[in-house]
């Protein structure tokens, strides 16, 4: 599952038209039940990987409406919010948008989408709480998790058993331990661990292990708290991991790990699930010994229990302009309820929810991903966070950090100041 989560920008013009205008209760009311035509976007992600589950939510509404047109559009993750917020400002809005859980935010902030009630969907009381966090804003609920990416460690075995290490360590200290080794052995131009240092997905999870956070709410405002003991702690253990393992340009993101670990010069990564694997594609691996030597396996934490990972995935949202609201609801939920996770399961995602969650464990298969995505964390739900990955803080903030440019508490500082000024901002 590759797929890019991009922050809602540049909608507020978009958004405060939509509020004005909204064609919809967005109350859960019946609103468009009796609809005769259905547009549902989606990524090419559902187009490429499984439009089986896409014709099978299409023929159960047809069943229930006969008669009905639905319509389907195709975008990828870079150009769909560009595209989103156009027609949003228009009476031409799609029923069903698909959306990345960080994406959502800003447009339920805005009043882009209709509420919906969780009781229509299945399994919803065992939502993944990192998706849940997703479409909830001021105690609503404005979509509804399609599926979930999660985050685990991925190294080669090759790399490991060359330097005595027969099994994947358990806690971090075995980690490290192992690290060192091979650090030592393929030497200082070698990644023992290849870990871009802006990636904030992998930085925040070091904080949230210490019992940090990014922002905390209290009484209604959010406030920065990236210079707290707690967050500092973890900033600084990430600096640590820097220092000793990653020898590469320590200005880049996440977006090419998997082409730089395929290129054989690291021995571990810790990314999406998915990350190990399409390193070890023909396509991707430069060395020819990656298809049977990577594995994953479950992150450890400093903190002594596994390492809270950043859930990825899909959202479905439905606009409030839309005049079928109603049955977007039911394509939804034929969607992403039951039969659906299991055929998003067989594709490599992990559902979202805990029920499903759980019989995945039982899969060698499926269990490391499954057992790492029982502990999450999400981003602030705050109004302005939007504006805080458009600005892109926390990437300049690790960048600082890793090139030496800042002390962490010097640019945990100078973040914390800047995530203040926009956080609370609709």
């Amino acid at each position: 599952m590759r797929r890019k989560l991009i922050s809602a920008i540049g909608v507020a013009g978009a958004m405060v038209a939509v509020a004005a205008c909204g064609g919809g209760s967005g109350d859960g009311s019946a609103q468009g039940a009796d609809a005769k035509e259905l547009t549902v976007w989606l990524t090419v992600d559902a187009q490429n990987n499984w439009p089986n589950l896409v014709k099978a939510a299409d023929s159960a509404i047809e069943k229930k409406h006969p008669g009905i047109k639905i319509n389907h559009e195709y975008y990828g993750w870079p150009d769909k919010n560009t595209k989103l917020d156009a027609v949003l400002a228009t009476d031409k809005v799609p029923d069903v948008v698909e959306m990345g859980n960080t994406e959502m935010l800003s447009y339920m902030v805005k009043g882009a989408f209709a509420t919906v009630d969780p009781s229509e969907f299945d399994n919803s009381a065992q939502w993944l709480d990192g998706l849940k966090s997703s479409v909830t804003y001021d105690g609503k609920t404005y979509g509804v998790p399609y599926y979930a990416g999660g985050r685990v460690a991925n190294w080669r075995k090759d790399i490991a058993t060359s330097v005595g290490v027969t099994s994947t360590p358990k806690t971090y200290k075995e980690l490290t331990a192992d690290l060192d080794k091979i650090q030592k052995k393929y030497g200082d131009t070698f990644n023992a661990w290849y870990q871009p240092t802006r990636d904030w997905y992998a930085a925040m999870s070091f904080v949230y292990d210490e019992g940090g956070a990014i922002a905390k709410e209290s009484g209604g405002q959010w406030r920065a708290t990236l210079s707290s003991p707690q967050s500092l702690k973890g900033l600084t253990e990430f600096k640590n991991i820097i220092t000793k393992y990653m020898h590469g340009d320590r200005t880049k993101d996440e977006s090419d790990r998997y082409i730089v670990y395929g290129q054989g010069k690291s021995a571990m990564i810790f990314g999406a699930a998915w990350e190990g694997a399409t390193a070890a594609d023909p396509k991707n691996d430069k060395t020819g010994k990656l298809k049977n030597s990577v594995e994953n396996f479950v992150m450890p934490g400093p903190a002594g229990d596994n390492m809270p990972v950043f859930l990825g995935g899909s959202d479905l949202a439905i606009p409030v302009k839309s005049h079928a609201q109603a049955v977007a609801a039911e394509w939804i939920n034929a969607f992403t309820g039951a039969s659906g996770q299991k055929g998003l399961m067989a594709k490599g995602n992990l559902p979202n929810n805990k029920t499903d969650l759980a019989t995945l464990k039982k899969d060698p298969a499926t269990a490391v991903a499954a057992t790492a995505a029982e502990s999450s964390w999400f981003v602030p739900t705050a109004p302005g966070w939007g504006q805080v990955e458009k600005e892109q803080i926390l990437q300049t903030m690790l960048q600082d950090i890793g090139t030496g440019k800042k002390s962490v508490q010097s640019a945990a500082k100078t973040a914390d100041a800047a995530i203040d000024a926009v956080i609370n901002t609709k």
